[in-house]
């Protein structure tokens, strides 16, 4: 255990202590893993041969509302105590890096940064316009003096911080990149600060800023990528950030995507033989709640809810032909032989009342049966309370960040209704006309005129749930993308439909639902399951035969399904089980339901 105060220096080489030193790390982010299987993560990863852990930290958990700080997550199951997860890597022997870039990336929502930020105008973000570095500041306030006591000059294990992510391939406001750099020292920040970039000249160039290391991220190409890196430390050493062993996935994606080891390997010889390296990711973990985030090209891709990343440990935390492989090529380029340690697969561990619980042991506990359901119409006034505004406004815009938002309106002067169209409307549409369902649409689908055949004798009720999918994460999108209807609804070629009620369906409070207010069949609905548990562990949801929707287990928001795939199932930890009876509350937007759910023993993810 390292606890003696200690140097960590970039000179031709990184050095620890005086010495030269090789940084052989891997990804762990900790807001994607539960609290409990921490230590079984990091210990896997030393006993593969890396020396350090690498994370993100995500701004958009640590502070979700303006001026609300969360450093534990009681709301998440304590993923969100940073201090505990880094102390852990230190008592284990490991060194940590850590990327508190206000934005991440990380295929996360937004990239990290939080929702409300898209309330407040026409902010220019990730610039030095001063309005967007006055709420970094204020994060960094309370963030920095957590993190400048857990550095190695303290006796802790951090030895490098980022200032940004792949901040080349963004802009090139220099100004900002030094704000950034300048509160992290005045913060107390004294270790070596990087950054990352893809390997281009360009994007390097972007960053280049006094101070700033620079580093390179990339899946491939390592002879070249270094090549051009070199032309920017200075005679420094060359380190590749993000080694991508593997790719996300996102929904409708024809299936799970999976690297090519053979190539992996190679690049990772010649990577160990030239400089440093850290895997993105040794483990990915999981996009808990609706934290998943989006890219967009010609259309919006949604990420799924398992971040498996095909990585060296599964998205459960098993070992893999891939990790054995890794093991092997890192322990012939260390000469030290070491052979997969089988104890640490299957170690135990030990859960807050002291009782050691395997919860890595893969089991299925079977079908569960529907045992009690409502529908959200019945259910509306248990959860949300309306705002009246002349125009729709956006999910943001009403202090509302993830989820889902109702958008009801009384059509008091058609007695036919023709056609719809949403302007700057995000992601995800279901309308409804006095109760009977007339479209469904997505993206770009919600602009487009869309022709309904409704006639009726008295005033049309008008209700559209819109569903946030997750925020694109990378690109130049990051800027305008508010969720929900931020322009108007056009009703049979008439430019605007006023007078709205709005309801926030941020899915956070479910134990207000109360189950005896009735039930429609094809609307959207909220469905109990009860099921008994002996033995707590690691299991897997498969919705088969339900359409589109989330899950929350216990009261924990396990994540997004959509029969639309590639994933399957998701992923349920042990560590959310108890013994005895547990609850599933699962919300479908469809109208597409099943008798049952069923909980098995192996992942599928497409």
């Amino acid at each position: 255990m390292m606890t003696n105060t200690g140097t960590f220096e970039i000179r031709d080489k990184f050095y620890l202590n005086g010495k030269p030193f090789q940084i052989i790390s891997g990804g762990i982010h900790y807001f994607r893993v539960l609290p409990e299987y921490w230590e079984d993560r990091l210990r896997k990863l030393k006993e593969m041969g890396c020396n350090t852990v690498e994370t993100y930290i995500p701004w958009n958990m640590h502070e979700p509302e303006k001026g609300r700080f969360d450093f534990y997550g009681e709301k998440v199951h304590g993923m969100l105590d940073i201090v505990s997860f880094i102390r852990k890597a230190q008592q284990l022997g490991l060194w940590v890096i850590l990327r508190p870039s206000p934005y991440i990336c990380a295929e996360w929502d937004f990239g990290g940064l939080p929702a409300w930020l898209l309330a407040q105008g026409d902010m220019a973000l990730r610039t030095s316009d001063e309005r967007f570095l006055c709420h970094v500041r204020a994060y960094y306030d309370r963030l920095m003096p957590l993190l400048a006591p857990l550095q190695i000059d303290h006796g802790g294990p951090v030895i490098m911080l980022q200032v940004e992510n792949e901040y080349g391939s963004f802009g090139n406001d220099k100004k900002y990149l030094e704000s950034l750099r300048d509160m992290m020292r005045g913060q107390g920040i004294t270790v070596p600060l990087f950054a990352s970039d893809g390997p281009g000249h360009n994007m390097l160039s972007n960053t280049r800023i006094d101070g700033v290391f620079p580093t390179a991220n990339f899946g491939s190409g390592t002879k070249r990528a270094f090549s051009i890196l070199e032309e920017y430390t200075d005679g420094g050493p060359c380190m590749c950030t993000e080694f991508w062993i593997g790719w996300f996935d996102a929904w409708r994606d024809e299936k799970h995507h999976k690297g090519n080891m053979e190539i992996a390997a190679k690049e990772l010889e010649e990577l160990l033989e030239l400089g440093n390296v850290n895997f993105y990711m040794f483990e990915g973990g999981t996009n808990f709640g609706f934290m998943n985030g989006s890219n967009y090209g010609d259309h919006l891709t949604a990420d799924v809810t398992s971040y498996d990343y095909d990585a060296l440990l599964t998205e459960d935390g098993q070992i893999t032909e891939k990790y054995r492989r890794f093991q092997e090529i890192i322990s012939r380029h260390r000469g030290k032989g070491a052979e997969p340690d089988e104890s640490i697969a299957g170690s135990k561990l030990s859960g807050e009342d002291g009782e050691e619980k395997n919860f890595r042991e893969r089991t299925a506990y079977g079908t569960c049966n529907v045992s009690q359901k409502v529908d959200l119409f019945h259910a509306l006034d248990c959860l949300a309370e309306p705002v009246g505004t002349l125009s729709p406004m956006s999910m943001e815009r009403l202090g509302q960040s993830y989820g889902y938002t109702l958008y009801s309106s009384v059509l008091h002067t058609e007695r036919q209704l023709h056609s719809i169209r949403l302007y700057q409307a995000a992601d995800r549409a279901i309308c409804f006309a006095d109760g009977k369902r007339i479209l469904t649409a997505m993206d770009r689908e919600l602009l487009e005129r869309h022709e309904v055949e409704l006639t009726v004798s008295q005033d049309i009720r008008l209700d559209i749930l819109m569903e946030n999918m997750g925020r694109v994460n990378y690109g130049p999108m990051i800027n305008w993308q508010r969720k929900g209807i931020d322009g108007c609804v056009m009703i049979n070629d008439c430019f605007a439909q006023h007078g709205w009620q709005q309801y926030c369906l941020p899915m956070d409070n479910l134990e207000k639902l109360d189950f005896t207010r009735g039930y429609d069949e094809g609307m959207p609905a909220f469905y109990r399951f009860a099921f008994t548990v002996e033995a707590p562990g690691d299991t897997f949801l498969d919705c088969s035969g339900w359409g589109k929707g989330c899950v929350f287990v216990n009261g924990f928001h396990l994540g997004r399904f959509w029969e639309a795939g590639p994933q399957k199932r998701l992923y349920l930890p042990g560590a959310l089980l108890k013994k005895g009876e547990n609850e599933i509350i699962l919300f479908e937007s469809e109208g597409k339901c099943a008798d049952s759910i069923s909980l098995l023993a192996e992942p599928d993810l497409g």
